[in-house]
């Protein structure tokens, strides 16, 4: 049986992938030039909202690649929750 937290992590993960198809559809549909003024700006909003939370994700794993990285030079791993705060 799963635990609570690796749900979560799955389903994060799940929900990083799921963004960038749609950020992706939302490119490709820009790009075609078929859509309306109205209909661009709403594909825009959207496209900028889903980028803004794949960043995130980006940026939380990045913390986490750090945190691996950085220990008298050595490779370690630290929970990433304990440290000054940060973490989800």
């Amino acid at each position: 049986m799963r635990s609570l937290k690796e749900v979560m992590k799955m389903e994060k993960k799940q929900q990083f992938e799921e963004d960038v198809l749609k950020l992706q559809k939302i490119v490709d549909e820009l790009a075609s030039g078929k859509l309306t003024l109205g209909e661009s700006l709403k594909k825009y909003e959207e496209g900028v909202k889903l980028a803004k939370n794949c960043s995130s994700t980006l940026q939380d794993a990045e913390r986490k690649v750090e945190l691996l990285m950085k220990k008298n030079g050595k490779f370690s791993l630290q929970k990433f929750e304990e440290q000054d705060g940060i973490g989800k």
